[in-house]
């Protein structure tokens, strides 16, 4: 004789949200340190800031390759909370579609502007 404890539960869609939160956490961290980073090398320059200190900071490959990594974790970041916040209030498939999609766009030209700002310094 079996005993059932409950129902089985039917879980659909493919966000479970254990990966979510997790990258939510993750990508924050990862956004802090950056931060406390660049706020180090700012408090560690002397004089005055201006434009010539603030491109020697972001002038180093490894800078430069870091703040990307960095600039992509924030749009993951921005994306997933986009879309929990498309899936839990816009209702309508018909609408919330094209918001995921111009979110999607947008992001990715966000990326390419950024790509092109860090290797142009």
């Amino acid at each position: 004789m079996s005993v059932n404890f409950g129902s089985k539960r039917l879980v659909v869609g493919a966000h479970y949200g254990l990966r979510d939160w997790l990258a939510q956490r993750v990508t924050g961290v990862l956004m802090a340190l950056f931060t406390f980073i660049v706020l180090a090398q700012v408090l560690l320059t002397k004089g005055k800031i201006g434009y010539e200190q603030w491109a020697g900071i972001f002038s180093t490959q490894w800078m430069k390759s870091l703040t990307f990594c960095v600039i992509l974790a924030l749009l993951y970041h921005a994306w997933v909370g986009m879309r929990e916040i498309f899936m839990d209030y816009i209702k309508p498939v018909a609408l919330r579609l094209p918001l995921q999609v111009f979110a999607i766009v947008w992001l990715l030209g966000c990326a390419g502007w950024a790509l092109q700002v860090l290797w142009r310094l």
